[in-house]
């Protein structure tokens, strides 16, 4: 974020959020319909547009399991999770939530909440075990019987081709850090929207190239578990190529049949308590986090702050290659980050506090509902105001069965909510706001926190693996249902 837009709208924003209001404070809308209640009481509500798109994201690793069926290679995440100490309790995407298996089921759960769009990621590993080479035709085979099947329920598909499950094969082999990558993405690109582009027409490239690079490839906390600057800023430029390069391919075959886009975490960066001296660091964090990935593709330049190590990396032509049309991008937002001054930070930043009084969800992440406004304005104001769906949002919180047997999750359905309402006002004030997927369907493997978190709207038995649907499913189906989102 910008020093003109933090300014703008800090002290509004701050004021609401240490009031415990959210985007309710905020919204300011005056319109609103009256949709009916559980028990038929009419509701004040929030409407959105007839078109816009309601459904839900997942991905490969953290669901499907099943590692080593079917001519799966092993990921980057399989090897990562193996390693004594990476993950909390020591857990591993093995069975994950046996959507491989139960993908049948799982569409089910999304048909009854009138869900008309699915975003899940396709593993690399699974259709092409090395990396490149030869498609494993059992691995998308999986692919085909869960398009035809969401097809069959009128769930549109929306895959996505890289959702952090980098084959081992390819990292033997520099991973993100070798710019042949870019082919090799191509590549795999190329052979799986010509399986399922039959029928799959809107496609991401990648999903939060910047958090693989900075968690995976700078600080070590996620897979490959690579540290330092150069193997981060490699990641960011060699993803962006990548993308860049496999957008111009597919668009060359697909045509017009297809839209292509890309999804990026964007969550604005502002300078802990308001102070002028921590603005430089939130600043860079900025241009690392969400520029680093915005300016090459939108405006075919690097972010100020980080120009010239990006140009020492690059080629000449590379942001030629980069900056190519999408006809859709997804925005995953979970909160603002809150940067000051660190001397060992790997970019001289490091998180500080929200203000006080701001909710925190079960990972201590600040509940701050009008950070998704302003990242929806910024998109307006400078990057052409594309058409933006929300692929990412929602929250873990720890999650306990009431006496009725079910979750009664009254915390994240507050924060689905206030985020609605702010995705709602964005949209009153121009925003190209098409759609929105929560994250996430089911409580899943999550990444270095293993199990113990829980952002799904159904809950997933450890043992059985079964699933309940918790309170959040069920307001989240009448939001789907109703068209809008109740005020209370």
């Amino acid at each position: 974020m910008q020093r003109r837009t933090f300014l703008k709208t800090a002290l509004k924003a701050t004021a609401a959020t240490a009031a415990g209001a959210g985007a309710l404070a905020v919204l300011g809308r005056e319109t609103v319909q009256a949709a009916p209640g559980a028990a038929g009481a009419v509701v004040p509500s929030v409407s959105f547009p007839m078109d816009f798109l309601w459904g839900v994201s997942t991905s490969s690793y953290q669901i499907e399991g099943a590692v080593a069926e079917d001519g799966r290679g092993p990921s980057v995440w399989d090897t990562y999770s193996h390693s004594f100490g990476r993950i909390a309790n020591g857990d591993t995407g093995d069975v994950a939530c046996d959507h491989y298996h139960r993908y049948a089921e799982d569409v089910d759960l999304m048909a009854k909440a009138g869900m008309k769009a699915y975003r899940f990621s396709i593993a690399w590993p699974r259709v092409m075990p090395q990396g490149t080479g030869a498609v494993n035709a059992k691995g998308l085979d999986f692919y085909d019987r869960l398009t035809d099947t969401l097809l069959a329920k009128g769930i549109q598909p929306w895959p996505c081709l890289f959702h952090w499950d980098l084959p081992q094969a390819l990292q033997d082999k520099g991973g993100w850090t070798n710019r042949d990558i870019a082919g090799w993405f191509t590549d795999y690109a190329l052979a799986v929207t010509a399986r399922l582009g039959d029928r799959a027409r809107n496609w991401a490239m990648l999903n939060e190239p910047s958090v693989v690079a900075i968690f995976g490839h700078g600080t070590g906390g996620h897979a490959p578990g690579l540290t330092g600057r150069q193997n981060c800023l490699k990641a960011i430029h060699h993803q962006n190529l990548a993308q860049g390069t496999a957008l111009a391919a597919l668009r060359q075959a697909g045509g017009k049949n297809w839209r292509l886009g890309t999804v990026l975490s964007l969550q604005p960066s502002w300078p802990v308590g308001g102070l002028d001296s921590n603005y430089p660091a939130s600043l860079m964090w900025d241009a690392l986090w969400n520029r680093s990935c915005l300016d090459p593709l939108f405006k075919g330049r690097f972010p100020e702050q980080l120009e010239a190590e990006f140009t020492r990396i690059a080629k000449p032509d590379d942001l030629a290659r980069i900056k190519q049309p999408v006809d859709f991008l997804g925005v995953n937002y979970y909160s603002r980050m809150h940067q000051q001054p660190d001397p060992q930070g790997l970019f001289g930043t490091g998180y500080g506090s929200a203000p006080e009084g701001t909710r925190k969800t079960g990972m201590e992440w600040p509940v701050e509902p009008d950070g998704l406004s302003e990242i929806l304005a910024e998109l307006q104001e400078k990057y052409g105001n594309p058409p933006v769906y929300v692929t990412e949002n929602g929250a873990d919180y720890p999650d306990s069965v009431g006496p009725n047997g079910r979750v009664e999750d009254r915390d994240r359905i507050a924060y689905l909510r206030d985020h609605l309402l702010a995705a709602a006002k964005s949209i009153d004030e121009g925003c190209n706001l098409k759609g929105y997927m929560a994250w996430t369907l089911l409580d899943n493997f999550e990444w270095s926190e293993g199990y113990r978190r829980h952002f799904g709207l159904v809950q997933v038995d450890r043992k059985t693996l079964a699933r309940t649907p918790k309170a959040s499913y069920d307001w989240y189906a009448s939001v789907i249902r109703n068209n809008a989102v109740p005020l209370v």
